[in-house]
């Protein structure tokens, strides 16, 4: 039973490290819970801490007679301190153990996340290009507006989506990451919307064979927070990938290669209860003309606090991803 519900997140530096376990009950004596290896000053420690985590030194760590999965997370939200905590979140719920590198662009650096930050915990693509890494996470980015090619790390995110193909045993696109992705491997574009596709939304399923849907209702709620989508009928028309899920309000929501090697996911099954409630302040602060968010506060009202209804298939999202896609899939040793 020691093999499960372990998570390990790759120490970045040659500094020290804290072992994290997610403690239920008495599981910390028998080994159970989700041990995260993270560096001792990531922001994002405290935040799982306040969860109900405890630390475990990495000498019990090393003791795992299992070869932990290596993910690789190209992070492009603006604010990454909390993206890194909603990836980390859901990746932690999984009976697999994990290492995680956090990924930055070279060619842009960002405004909004401090050096010492991103030179602490974040490496670039010239220090992992040579690396096989068993998944990848590619995040959404606050340039949706912006053609593809105009992108100031366009030319540098071109080489690492052709990267993954022998490099990479499954690829998860998030939101942008997800619409860059379809343009590049697969010439689907994007278009603007009237205005921003804000809410929680219901999606159906096409295909519940699909492992990634493995245990998912008929109908299921995410977020979405976007000014751009995709053609339905272009992702159907293509031979190169398949259509899963969809919403009547949203449009294409979860697309995957038929080599299922690249999934693509044009919401935020990640974002946290209050995320979208951010961004809509922040939209209005910023003077923007943007909707309330629907679906998401009760009764429409902006004062009212918004019920999570996406957590359960958030997170079995991410574990059959881990599972299906990337443990069962990828090999003992890369050659």
């Amino acid at each position: 039973m020691q093999l499960f519900k372990k998570i390990k997140i790759l120490k970045l530096l040659d500094k020290g490290t804290a072992f994290i376990i997610n403690r239920t009950g008495n599981d910390e004596k028998e080994g159970y819970g989700l041990p995260i290896t993270i560096p001792k000053l990531l922001p994002a420690r405290e935040i799982l801490e306040e969860e109900n985590i405890f630390i475990m030194d990495e000498d019990r760590a090393s003791q795992q007679d299992i070869r932990p999965l290596n993910i690789l997370i190209l992070n492009l939200m603006p604010e990454k301190e909390k993206a890194e905590a909603q990836f980390l979140r859901l990746l932690g719920n999984t009976p697999l153990q994990v290492n995680i590198t956090f990924l930055k662009t070279a060619t842009y650096e960002s405004k909004n996340t401090s050096r010492y930050h991103l030179e602490q915990f974040y490496t670039t693509f010239d220090e992992v290009r040579d690396k096989r890494f068993d998944g990848m996470i590619i995040t959404g980015a606050p340039v949706e507006l912006i053609p593809f090619d105009e992108v100031s790390y366009w030319s540098e995110l071109e080489k690492i989506f052709d990267w993954t193909k022998t490099n990479v045993t499954s690829t998860l696109h998030i939101c942008w990451g997800a619409q860059a992705a379809l343009y590049h491997h697969y010439g689907i574009g994007k278009h603007e919307l009237p205005q921003k596709c804000s809410g929680v939304f219901a999606h159906r399923i096409f295909d519940h064979t699909e492992k990634i849907l493995r245990g998912f209702d008929d109908v299921f709620f995410a977020p979405h927070s976007r000014h751009t989508g995709t053609s339905e009928e272009a992702i159907l028309n293509s031979p190169e990938v398949k259509l899963l899920s969809s919403s009547e309000e949203a449009g294409a929501f979860i697309i995957q290669s038929i080599d299922r090697k690249q999934i693509m996911v044009t919401g935020h099954l990640e974002y946290e209860t209050d995320t979208l409630a951010f961004e809509y302040s922040r939209d209005l602060e910023r003077g923007l003309s943007v909707p309330i968010p629907v679906h998401y506060f009760p009764g429409d009202n902006p004062e009212q606090k918004p019920v999570n209804c996406w957590r359960s298939h958030a997170h079995l999202f991410f574990s059959n991803w881990l599972n299906y896609y990337v443990y069962q899939e990828t090999p003992f040793e890369w050659k």
